[in-house]
């Protein structure tokens, strides 16, 4: 799968420009999506779907991330959520979601919920969410809410004919991934169409859900930086490279050679964090396992570095790149692609604040909760 998202590499660069100015991916580049696969790679395997493994997963994101930072994001997000659709709905939801030609696609928020009140059959979910990633390409929201009277979180699937579109995304960076608010007002959502938000026994599939749905995500988050990392220093290379032999160019100096030493050996430390981070974790899910405490601290730890490793390389980029990095172009949208995708609240200081009481032995007896410590 890695090897078909790298085929797709032309396209989705050559359409990259157009995809900003408009705000969503171009339909070429999601019809080459379905056409390759790639919609489906988070998808059971009993559903028709690749259900790869968190490894295949980052090398898959980590591509397409490196071919274009919206569309790596947009691919992420809607994949993440079709493959929990896939394996913790019940089976009429699924039956109903999964039986067309082609994979269905998803787009939500997970982090902000709105209210659900239990009704026969059934909840009444009402709510406003903001950063609805990919929801104009999507055919299903999976949005958080708390039910009321229990105050337990779930997730919620509704077509997307059952939300108000309401825009406002008019941002800096990852301007083509369409992350819209949405609204809902008082649908209908079956029993079947909904499930617990920390679900770590799927329905179907194997070894990739007993993640459960956050640590998936933080799985896609890394994919991300790894491949925006990479391509920043790579674009700065071939940049350099192209203004070598002339005079008082940064070829010939110093400082940026040990800068870029620095640059190259931070991002390359990072990544090798989230490496064998996810090498552990996957040997512990095929062993049929669940990630311990320290584990989950990890895989949130790693994340939180090569998040802010590679905010540091676009700012070295940036500042080596001279006025190429100020116009319109690759190395301008990376920039701020990558300081829109930081800003997620997955890669925030009190994750990392929370990580470091974990490490330091601080919080014993305590155990994950999406993103704190809970005794």
């Amino acid at each position: 799968m890695a090897q078909r998202a790298r085929d797709l590499r032309p396209l989705i660069e050559g359409e990259a420009g157009q995809a900003e100015a408009q705000g969503r991916l171009t339909a070429h580049v999601v019809d080459a999506l379905h056409e390759a696969g790639i919609c489906g790679m988070w998808v059971p395997a009993p559903l028709g779907g690749g259900e790869l493994s968190p490894k295949e997963l980052l090398a898959v994101i980590e591509t397409l991330s490196y071919a274009d930072a919206s569309t790596g994001w947009v691919a992420m997000i809607t994949t993440l959520e079709n493959g929990a659709a896939g394996a913790y709905l019940g089976d009429e939801a699924v039956e109903r979601i999964f039986k067309g030609p082609r994979m269905p696609l998803f787009a939500g928020q997970g982090t902000r919920p709105g209210s659900a009140v239990r009704e026969r059959g059934g909840y009444r979910l009402t709510g406003r969410w903001s950063f609805g990633s990919g929801m104009l390409h999507a055919q299903y929201t999976h949005s958080l809410a708390i039910v009321e009277d229990t105050g337990e979180p779930r997730m919620f699937v509704t077509p997307v004919e059952d939300i108000t579109m309401l825009g406002n995304w008019d941002v800096l960076g990852l301007r083509a991934t369409g992350s819209i608010d949405y609204a809902i007002d008082g649908a209908f959502v079956p029993e079947s169409y909904t499930h617990p938000f920390a679900q770590f026994e799927p329905m179907r599939g194997g070894a990739l859900y007993r993640l459960g749905l956050l640590d998936q995500a933080l799985l896609c988050h890394s994919g991300w930086a790894l491949g925006v990392g990479r391509r920043l220093l790579d674009k700065l290379i071939g940049h350099v490279g192209a203004r070598a032999g002339r005079p008082g160019q940064l070829a010939g100096s110093d400082a940026f050679h040990t800068g870029f030493a620095r640059a190259e050996a931070a991002f390359r430390a990072a990544a090798a964090l989230v490496h064998q981070t996810w090498d552990d974790a996957e040997r512990v899910l095929d062993s049929g396992g669940h990630l311990d405490v320290r584990q989950d601290t990890l895989v949130r730890l790693a994340l939180n570095h090569i998040t802010s490793t590679v905010a540091e390389t676009a700012r070295f980029v940036q500042a080596s790149g001279g006025t190429t990095a100020l116009r319109e172009g690759p190395i301008q949208r990376l920039f701020r692609d990558v300081h829109a995708g930081m800003a997620h609240i997955t890669s925030g200081p009190a994750v990392l604040a929370e990580c470091g009481r974990e490490l330091a032995g601080l919080a014993p007896g305590h155990a994950w909760v999406a993103l704190g410590l809970e005794p």
